[in-house]
């Protein structure tokens, strides 16, 4: 059966960057910023994000549109003969669903809240009650597993459409309309008195405040949120480079890529270093600056439930993007490894994405008492395994896949990567991808695994 298509480029690099723009950028982005001192840390993150995010993007992509399969059989169709690369792709997808096990639920999250906010639910809330609320919600099974349960449904019925009737369909008019929000609530928050000081905070590099937090772990937190902002390493873009069509060069296509995702991060500071400073509520206060600092904002300002809605709407497409397209692997997986219909692997996946999404939701209600690794609850244990070990080891695997003699060879990746127009790896590439590469990337690994004091 001949493997379905995107119907356009545009398709391609909104679904891919779709893939890549999630809560990472919405919701971490920001108050890592502010945690690290603002605008030095986001040039760091640009640097890391051209010399070692597009790279490994690029293997990824070349890996898919090399061998037109999903990762078991895409590392089968390009790995020599006899050689057992293919047993990463089973990681990759135990990765995928690992992903999900934890992002559907903080997905349902975002979902709650642009449901609370434009029912009015945050209407007359004290700014000492917004906490409560949070609080609320975690500690309800009902409102965790129900509104997880609808993300995952949302997510397999668009893939249930296939390729391009519906993860490129849908994903396109979710991603427009993300973007054209984005700029809305962008511009409204530089309208905000006091807005100025915020911007500053964010762009205008300041050593002072870097010294404060330590040079050495500004850079390693921009290493760390430039490698993890593409989820790279479990195969998540993989599948969209077996979609692609070879018109374009796979280099320049990453660089896309990678520049949307940077665009949706770096505005979505805009949209909160000034509401932060204009309300005077501090911009470093960590995972909770989504759910308990701005809605304390929003509640403040003229026309804020309308802003709220907005908002939470906009992380609510941000979220479903990357469930779609994780989704999609998943499901692509039955159909490559046991030849099941789109619509049978659809179903299966529901239900096994369900299920597998139970123990997170339930994580802090009925399972709070259950800690995990080092103590952690459910949610950050089973993320603690995918951002600290999956996704650099997975990246460690594609780097070494790609550019040596036991795997796939530099030449061969090269010439996939240069096919088509656009912007070409030259040569000399090679031994930086051997050498250099590697070693940033098991500096992530190995930063990941010192306990932050």
């Amino acid at each position: 059966m001949k493997r379905e298509g995107f119907k356009s480029r545009l398709g391609f690099i909104l679904v891919s960057a779709g893939c890549a723009i999630g809560i990472g950028n919405v919701w971490k982005f920001p108050y890592v910023t502010g945690q690290n001192g603002g605008g030095l840390f986001v040039l760091f993150y640009l640097l890391f994000l051209v010399i070692m995010g597009a790279p490994v993007l690029t293997m990824e992509l070349a890996v898919g549109r090399g061998s037109r399969k999903s990762a078991v059989q895409g590392y089968k169709e390009l790995e020599p003969k006899g050689s057992k690369w293919h047993l990463h792709g089973w990681v990759c997808i135990l990765g995928c669903l690992m992903l999900m096990m934890y992002y559907t639920t903080v997905s349902g999250w975002m979902l709650n809240y642009a449901v609370k906010f434009t029912t009015g639910a945050f209407d007359g809330v004290t700014s000492e009650g917004v906490g409560g609320v949070f609080e609320n919600m975690l500690g309800s099974p009902a409102e965790m597993l129900g509104f997880m349960g609808i993300t995952v449904l949302i997510g397999v019925l668009v893939c249930s459409f296939g390729l391009q009737n519906g993860i490129e369909k849908i994903s396109k008019v979710m991603m427009l309309c993300l973007l054209g929000l984005l700029v809305v609530l962008a511009v409204h928050s530089l309208t905000l008195k006091g807005a100025g000081e915020g911007v500053s905070f964010y762009l205008l590099p300041s050593f002072s405040r870097a010294k404060d937090v330590g040079i050495g772990h500004v850079i390693t937190a921009a290493m760390n949120q430039s490698f993890f902002t593409l989820s790279l390493g479990v195969a998540s873009m993989e599948i969209f480079g077996s979609y692609m069509s070879k018109d374009h060069t796979l280099g320049g296509e990453s660089l896309r890529i990678c520049a949307l995702d940077t665009f949706v991060a770096i505005m979505s500071g805009l949209i909160i270093f000034p509401a932060c400073f204009s309300y005077n509520v501090e911009p470093t206060a960590g995972p909770s600056l989504i759910f308990v600092t701005l809605p304390q904002v929003f509640i403040h300002m003229p026309l804020g439930r309308l802003w709220g809605s907005l908002f939470f709407v906009f992380m609510t497409f941000a979220s479903l993007s990357t469930v779609i397209a994780v989704f999609e692997n998943i499901i692509a997986a039955g159909m490559d490894n046991f030849g099941w219909s789109r619509v049978k692997s659809s179903v299966i996946s529901f239900f096994v994405l369900l299920i597998t999404g139970v123990p997170c939701a339930l994580g802090y209600n009925l399972l709070s008492s259950v800690h995990l690794i080092g103590g952690r609850d459910i949610l950050d244990s089973e993320d603690f395994v995918v951002s600290n070990l999956l996704l650099p080891i997975g990246a460690l695997v594609f780097t070494f896949f790609c550019v040596t003699r036991f795997g796939w060879g530099f030449e061969k990746f090269q010439a996939e990567a240069n096919t088509g127009k656009g912007l070409k790896i030259p040569t000399w590439m090679k031994y930086y991808f051997r050498f250099g590469l590697p070693v940033l990337v098991l500096i992530i690994f190995i930063a990941g695994l010192i306990p932050q004091s």
